[in-house]
C-alpha cells in the first residue's frame, strides 16, 4: 500500500510517556490509516491500513488488552 502522508496530522495516546517508546497514528485524506514508531522520527517504516483493517486491528488490540483475546 502506498501511503501519502503529505500534510498528515500525527498523534499518539495521551497515555504515552516522553521516552519515545510510542506509536503515532495518522488518518489520511484517502481514508486509510498510517501507523509509525516515534523513535524513528518519521524516517522509518510505516504500517498502512484500510479503514476495515484498522477497525479489525483496534478490535484485536482492545480484545487482547482486556484479556478476551
Amino acid at each position: 500500500m502506498k501511503l501519502d502522508t503529505t500534510d498528515a496530522v500525527w498523534f499518539k495516546s495521551r497515555h504515552s510517556g516522553p521516552d519515545g517508546n510510542c506509536v503515532e497514528v495518522a488518518f489520511l485524506r484517502d481514508g486509510n490509516v498510517a501507523l509509525r514508531d516515534t523513535k524513528d522520527h518519521g524516517r522509518g517504516p510505516m504500517l498502512g491500513f484500510t479503514p476495515g483493517e484498522w477497525d479489525s486491528f483496534v478490535a484485536g488490540v482492545t480484545s487482547r488488552l482486556s484479556g478476551r483475546g
